[in-house]
């Protein structure tokens, strides 16, 4: 199994799940913002509202934040990851089609990222239950595109048991995934 693009200077990997950002020092304020870097085995993204957020924040365990600005430099995965995410109310043309929008721009750019996209494990998805249909259709839309299972579907912050079972199936999940042959 490859674990990615080799960064240049990207530093040791501290295996916490923070972020390292390579070649920033406060002497250099002036050259462009790097691309942060991590090692956390779950990424998420979480809009101004927070409530993917805060259930990343429930599972207490390393993670990263895909920046809320797309603006902003690209967050660069550096090993296989599991990605939580929201689903954004979008539109459907028409019942039954698929709604645009579902899947945040943000997530769309850190997934056009070649290296980020060939770790992706897994995902995971937020949603509300009054979008009927496009219940967590984020997550089944990057799991279509990007080949990988969907883990789970919660509603908004989820629970604590949802937290649970999240924990428990991540653990389980990775585990599983370290047996399987490179």
């Amino acid at each position: 199994m490859t674990l990615g693009t080799v960064i240049p200077g990207a530093g040791a990997a501290s295996g916490s799940g923070r972020l390292h950002v390579p070649g920033r020092s406060a002497g250099n304020a002036d050259s462009p913002e790097p691309n942060p870097v991590t090692d956390a085995d779950l990424v998420y993204f979480t809009s101004a509202s927070g409530y993917t957020g805060r259930f990343a924040a429930k599972l207490n365990r390393p993670s990263a934040r895909i920046p809320l600005l797309t603006s902003a430099p690209t967050l660069l995965a550096r090993r296989p990851y599991v990605l939580l995410l929201p689903t954004y109310g979008g539109t459907a043309a028409q019942p039954g089609a698929a709604a645009k929008g579902a899947v945040p721009k943000q997530v769309i750019k850190f997934l056009n990222v070649e290296s980020n996209r060939e770790l992706i494990r897994g995902v995971i998805g937020a949603g509300n239950t009054n979008f009927g249909e496009n219940y967590c259709l984020a997550a089944d839309i990057i799991s279509a595109k990007c080949k990988v299972p969907v883990l789970y579907r919660f509603e908004l912050m989820g629970t604590s048991e949802d937290a649970a079972t999240v924990n428990q199936g991540l653990e389980e999940f990775w585990t599983h995934q370290s047996r399987k042959p490179a």
